[in-house]
């Protein structure tokens, strides 16, 4: 991992890293482009399970994807590690589950820096909920949610970091 020490890094997670969690690394990824702000970040996803390694996403969230203007195709799943919980600014879980399994796997100093997504978005909803068991409906919530808690996200850290 070639992560510049200069830019806050942020890591996206699901489970297997082939849905949701690299969804949400491009969409971010975009708007931070969009708005001029991916000079400043480094932005990856993980999964915190290993059936996916060296996958692309699942071809449902790429075509999904597409259709809404982001490209996934360079993207392959991994596995988070404890050196990333050390090493990123942001950690953010899709899900309660793999907050619990990001928790578990961390030291207590790093735990401030992992949070849910959506805790950041405009829904009430605090899960991404997982679309690999869900028709096209699915995949299209996750990136209706995804977009939103991104922008979010976006302007909440820029105003932290003061990023110009």
């Amino acid at each position: 991992m070639d992560i510049q020490q200069d830019k806050t890094k942020i890591l996206m997670v699901c489970l297997g890293n082939i849905c949701r969690s690299p969804t949400a690394e491009v969409v971010f990824r975009e708007k931070a482009r969009a708005e001029g702000f991916d000079k400043y970040l480094y932005i990856d996803s993980a999964g915190t399970g290993s059936w996916h390694i060296g996958h692309p996403p699942d071809e449902r969230a790429t075509q999904t994807a597409i259709q809404r203007g982001y490209d996934m195709s360079a993207l392959r799943g991994r596995q988070v590690t404890r050196e990333d919980i050390e090493k990123y600014d942001y950690i953010f879980a899709m899900d309660r589950q793999n907050l619990h399994d990001l928790l578990a796997l961390s030291n207590p100093e790093h735990r401030e820096k992992i949070s849910l997504f959506l805790h950041h978005g405009n829904t009430e909803q605090d899960e991404v909920p997982d679309p690999y068991y869900s028709g096209a409906d699915g995949f299209e919530l996750v990136l209706d949610l995804i977009e939103d808690a991104s922008g979010k996200l976006l302007r909440t850290l820029s105003g932290k970091h003061q990023w110009a």
